[in-house]
């Protein structure tokens, strides 16, 4: 089995693969001051709950956006498995053509999506990525990943209105039943819903717009169920983009 890992800000979130078949998924969240150890304990838990064979696990890969959690994560992999996990970075082969002004730059989570989008779904496409950050990427028709667009996240929005404005209280998001709200909670509802799903909207027209193509529309991430349903456009959500694109890499390099 191969055991596939995305670090992101808010969770972490683990896949078992046997082959292609993802077998079971497994979450928890990011704490950046947890050591090995405490990662470790973590991790066996999860395991043992799940009755997963940890003798059969064979291979570990790891996609990281948190780098001060990437060494004890690994530490705490190799502590349960006595596998030495494979890091998407500088000297991972990808297949995927960059295009942008420093290839470099780019996160190991946008060069996952990337790659699976690549092996998966026809292009040209644009992929929305509704997690801390949102994030809207464009590959086109030779599938190269050629640049995109990065904004605040649903929740970060949310949290930084609400912090900021002292007489906005503090909601949890919840299915909006009118774009027009009653109470102050309902329009900030509606708001943050609403206005994420236009602006995917809008991004998408502006984004055809400019490259003279109709492209295939995908969204990933945490939030991408709740927003892409109020969305105008038809939109695939496979929100493990990222996990995916762990498994084709870590196949490209074995």
């Amino acid at each position: 089995m191969l055991l596939c890992t995305d670090v992101g800000n808010t969770n972490i979130k683990f896949a078992l693969y046997k082959g292609d078949e993802l077998l079971m998924k497994m979450r928890f969240s990011t704490n950046r001051k947890k050591t090995a150890d405490d990662y470790a304990v973590d991790l066996y838990s999860i395991f043992q709950i799940n009755n997963v064979d940890i003798q059969s696990i064979s291979g570990s890969i790891i996609s990281s956006v948190v780098p001060v959690v990437t060494s004890p994560l690994e530490n705490a992999i190799k502590t349960v498995t006595g596998i030495d996990s494979m890091v998407v970075g500088p000297g991972v082969k990808t297949g995927l053509d960059i295009r942008l002004d420093n290839p470099a730059t780019v996160g190991s989570d946008l060069v996952c999506t990337c790659v699976a989008v690549k092996e998966l779904y026809p292009c040209p496409a644009i992929v929305v990525g509704l997690g801390t950050a949102t994030t809207i990427l464009y590959m086109n028709e030779n599938r190269a990943y050629c640049g995109g667009t990065i904004l605040p996240g649903v929740q970060v929005s949310l949290d930084a209105l609400t912090s900021n404005a002292a007489l906005l209280p503090a909601i949890k998001l919840s299915m909006p039943k009118n774009v027009i709200g009653t109470n102050t909670a309902d329009c900030i509802c509606n708001g943050i819903i609403y206005g994420n799903a236009s602006m995917i909207d809008g991004m998408i027209e502006r984004y055809e717009q400019e490259v003279h193509k109709s492209c295939t529309h995908l969204a990933t991430g945490g939030f991408a169920q709740m927003i892409t349903k109020f969305c105008k456009n038809d939109i695939i959500v496979n929100d493990d983009l990222i996990l995916e694109g762990l498994k084709i890499i870590y196949n490209k390099n074995r």
